[in-house]
């Protein structure tokens, strides 16, 4: 699986580098969220640009950031995603629980407007 991990701070920016984010690549997505998912983030933007095709072991990994984040307050972002997933996202009624941007650059300024989206 390929992914680039990066922190501004206390944003942690998760880019997969795969186009599919299905059974294959689900249990090593979910490993490095479970890392970087700590108490101390403010936020997880999850860099999804790259994907053209999700299953639902795919959407299970973007629920496992959830509800790690969850009782933190902190969103979990999810930039640059294709109809096709954001679809599947409407469909299973998870869209809602994301906040949704083209770019990370976009995310980024967004945060920075509502006050750093922290302390």
């Amino acid at each position: 699986m390929k992914f680039l991990i990066e922190q501004d701070d206390n944003v942690v920016v998760f880019t997969l580098k795969e186009n599919r984010l299905d059974s294959l690549v689900a249990p090593d997505v979910k490993a490095e969220l479970l890392i970087v998912c700590q108490p101390n983030i403010e936020a997880l933007i999850i860099d999804l640009s790259k994907v053209d095709y999700a299953d639902s072991t795919g959407l299970s990994c973007l629920l496992l950031a959830h509800r790690q984040l969850k009782e933190h307050d902190a969103p979990v972002v999810l930039v640059g995603v294709r109809e096709t997933v954001r679809n599947l996202l409407r469909i299973s009624q998870m869209e809602w629980l994301f906040e949704f941007y083209e770019t990370v650059e976009q995310a980024f300024a967004d945060m920075q407007t509502e006050g750093g989206n922290g302390a």
